[in-house]
């Protein structure tokens, strides 16, 4: 992979952002509501809201507020939340970090499961084994996160006891307690990722299993398993990392259904109440910091199929 094509991918990561800056406050700016009055409440002097209008450089034009909110941003400083009266950037990292660990330990989860999954469906084309994976699959594309997480938790929660339904633990004070809180959420989201991914892989691996090269191998005397994990499997996993790249993006912002149910302080669930609440801070912090997540996980992506796959060469 040659500089020239990392620096390109650089600049359209920060040319993202800054698109997505601009969007992300146009939004905040018409959304209803006064930021001093959210501040000081409706009880309020006029004095006072206008001192803290000016203090706030509220009165400021549009793209004076932006350029200091950029500026702020560049330094580290997302602003003040108008909901909390703390720092927003590091509550949003915070719950990032919930948002991230989440995510990891579902596509572990997924991968574990999905790629032998979608293997066995291949190999066993027309089979019991493959008709058994396209049923687990297609139910777990059709059952919606809300009813799974609700069958979830009546039964392992509720009626077995195994599991605790609600709450999260962080795993830095109590890592057994904070890891049982994540396994329904875990496999919850699980469930609808490892039906992509295993359908994916073996409709992928299908195909390579038929392609002229793979002959070619099996023609040289190559054992059976050689070919498959060596050659076959390594190529079918590429359309894999683009839906697994995808798929933080949904992790990141489309759990929040998820989140709410487990009550989980993640990202998602932050930039919901942060809408609710008109925090205008904190609706730009968690959105641009869940778009350069997105970007810096696409572009770990692109890297990971130049590794794959020595064919694929970046100019």
């Amino acid at each position: 992979m040659s500089t020239p094509y990392l620096i390109k991918r650089l600049l359209l990561i920060v040319y993202t952002l800054f698109i997505v800056s601009l969007i992300v406050f146009a939004m905040t700016q018409v959304l209803p509501g006064d930021a001093a009055v959210m501040m000081l409440g409706q009880n309020a002097t006029d004095a006072a809201l206008a001192a803290l209008r000016t203090q706030m450089h509220l009165n400021d034009p549009l793209w004076m507020q932006y350029l200091r909110w950029v500026g702020n941003v560049i330094r580290g400083d997302f602003g003040i939340s108008l909901r909390t009266s703390q720092p927003v950037g590091p509550a949003m990292m915070q719950a990032l970090g919930r948002s991230l660990l989440l995510a990891v330990l579902s596509i572990s989860l997924m991968l574990v499961i999905a790629v032998p999954l979608g293997i066995l469906a291949a190999v066993r084309r027309g089979r019991i084994a493959d008709l058994v994976v396209s049923l687990v699959s297609y139910l777990g594309v059709s059952l919606p996160e809300f009813v799974t997480a609700t069958l979830a938790i009546t039964l392992f929660a509720d009626y077995m006891k195994w599991l605790p339904p609600t709450g999260y633990v962080p795993l830095t004070e109590n890592f057994w307690g904070g890891l049982q809180h994540l396994i329904l959420p875990v496999c919850v989201i699980s469930v609808v990722m490892i039906a992509h991914v295993s359908r994916m892989i073996r409709s992928e691996l299908v195909d390579v299993l038929h392609s002229d090269y793979i002959r070619a191998a099996t023609l040289k005397g190559l054992p059976r398993r050689t070919v498959l994990f060596r050659h076959a499997v390594r190529n079918s996993l590429l359309p894999a990392i683009t839906v697994v790249a995808l798929d933080v993006g949904y992790l990141l912002g489309g759990v929040i259904v998820v989140e709410e149910i487990f009550a989980i302080p993640g990202i998602g669930r932050a930039l919901i109440v942060a809408i609710q609440a008109r925090d205008l801070p904190a609706i730009q912090a968690g959105t641009l910091i869940m778009a350069a997540t997105y970007c810096i996980v696409n572009f770990i992506a692109d890297l990971l199929y130049a590794v794959l796959d020595k064919r694929i060469q970046y100019d």
